[in-house]
């Protein structure tokens, strides 16, 4: 389930930024300190979701645009991770061409996070444009993947 984030819910969001296993395919790779996720989420507090399992917050949905992006509770959801991932995905796609009546919707991935991009690829999404972009100093390549209504 998606429901509005809170401002009580901007302290649960860190952590699963920070896992390291989420670092690791995101464009922000560094360690966020406090003060840099309080101004991320201030900025953008009202296009942030909540993704809920079994009425457990596990997740972010973040809309900006026609642009999305997520981030899961990866240490939370152990080995319920892989059903999580699909429901949330299903859930987002779902809620940004009904509620927001968005008719194009996409979002940037690393060029190896090779299962998110299996999953988005299940969702109909399609790689639309491939590029450089600097993540700690390094190129790196960036899928932009799009799924029309």
């Amino acid at each position: 389930m998606l429901r509005p984030a809170r401002d009580s819910d901007r302290d649960l969001v860190l952590p699963w930024r920070n896992h390291p296993d989420v670092r690791a395919v995101s464009l922000t790779r560094h360690e966020i300190q406090p003060a840099e996720h309080a101004a991320w989420w201030a900025k953008r507090s009202g296009n942030v979701l909540i993704y809920e399992e079994d009425g457990v917050p596990a997740g972010v949905v973040i809309f900006d645009g026609t642009t999305w992006s997520f981030y899961l509770d990866v240490a939370g959801l152990g080995q319920r991770l892989l059903p999580a991932w699909m429901r949330l995905e299903k859930e987002a796609v779902e809620y940004a061409f009904g509620t927001l009546g968005l008719d194009t919707l996409g979002g940037e991935t690393l060029a190896d996070n090779k299962q998110v991009l299996a999953l988005h690829r299940r969702f109909g999404f399609r790689e639309t444009r491939r590029y450089e972009r600097l993540i700690d100093g390094v190129p790196t390549t960036v899928v932009w993947t799009e799924r029309n209504r």
